[in-house]
């Protein structure tokens, strides 16, 4: 049996996102070929490929991620990253609520195509904006998407456009969504208009409520 990976189960669980009705699940370490998965506040549980725990099935795992399957939804975790926060298939929620840090900036985390990402609301930026190494560490197939020339600090670079097969804020999902990807690296994927316009978007003071849109 392999010796057991853990990481600091404070440190796992410190991004969790606090939307009400999302279901949080983390990867704390693997044991052998088992996965030691935190379910919302519950203590760690060891599961094996094909076992399931609190809605929660585990369909494969290597030395550092799990794939899991929740209400026929799948997600990858991956050791050291924030928990998943994950709903009812397809996103029921309609409803997110953030508040502004120290700075004014609204900044959580959430996932793109299953995979955990830390995004900060930009209203100035047009589309959703991806550094290249946040894209690399996605598994996101951007050098297949569309060519665009950008501009950037060091002059003309290219950049691609691509189709996210789903962002996710909480237990709310927006499917189909466009996406740049940026030469540069970004400390956090800007989450622009073209998301935004999902959603009638409120602020009040230190806090922005957005509504998902029928």
């Amino acid at each position: 049996m392999k010796t057991a990976s853990l990481i600091p189960l404070a440190a796992a669980l410190c991004l969790v996102p606090c939307w009400a009705h999302a279901q949080s699940v983390g990867m704390a370490g693997v044991l052998g070929s088992k996965a030691l998965l935190v379910v919302d506040e519950n203590p760690p549980k060891a599961l094996a490929a094909g076992e399931d725990y609190q809605g929660v099935k585990v369909l494969a795992v290597t030395e550092d991620e799990a794939t899991i399957q929740v209400n026929g939804a799948r997600r990858v975790l991956r050791l050291g990253e924030a928990p998943v926060s994950v709903g009812a298939r397809g996103g029921s929620g309609r409803r997110i609520v953030l508040m502004a840090d120290s700075r004014g900036h609204f900044v959580n985390s959430g996932t793109i195509n299953g995979r955990v990402m830390q995004y900060m609301v930009d209203t100035g930026a047009s589309t959703i904006a991806i550094g290249r190494n946040d894209a690399e560490r996605m598994g996101l197939n951007y050098q297949n998407g569309e060519p665009v020339r950008m501009n950037t600090a060091n002059g003309v670079a290219q950049g691609w456009r691509m189709r996210l097969d789903s962002v996710r804020l909480g237990d709310v999902e927006v499917l189909g969504v466009e996406a740049i990807v940026t030469p540069q690296p970004m400390p956090y994927v800007l989450l622009g208009n073209n998301f935004l316009a999902q959603f009638q978007m409120t602020r009040i003071n230190d806090q922005m409520v957005l509504e998902k849109r029928n």
